[in-house]
């Protein structure tokens, strides 16, 4: 009788030590599995933000080139303006100084 309970005593333990190791095992594969589903996870929102970074550098590099051709036109313009302007007084520059000399 004792002999049998010592049995079932061994018989219970190794059973438990399985069970144990078994447990130990499906634990370090759900947390494998969870550091693969983050790493995942985090390569996607990082290829997100790589993707919006490209769309926004895009977006800036259009608005530039639109503010920077808007600039030049308006530059042009200006210094047309001041080009005419130079001109008329050039005309009346050298009248007043032919004026002086000859008067």
């Amino acid at each position: 009788m004792a002999s049998e309970a010592v049995k079932k005593i061994l018989a219970a333990e190794a059973e438990a030590d399985k069970k144990s190791a078994q447990a130990r095992a499906r634990a370090d594969e759900i947390v494998t599995e969870a550091e693969q589903r983050a790493s995942i996870a985090a390569q996607k929102r990082l290829s997100d933000a790589k993707t919006e970074m490209s769309r926004l550098r895009e977006e800036n590099k259009r608005r530039l080139a639109e503010y920077t051709g808007k600039a030049d036109e308006e530059c042009a313009a200006e210094l047309s303006k001041l080009e005419k302007t130079a001109a008329a007084n050039s005309g009346r520059a050298v009248e007043a100084i032919i004026g002086r000399f000859f008067s």
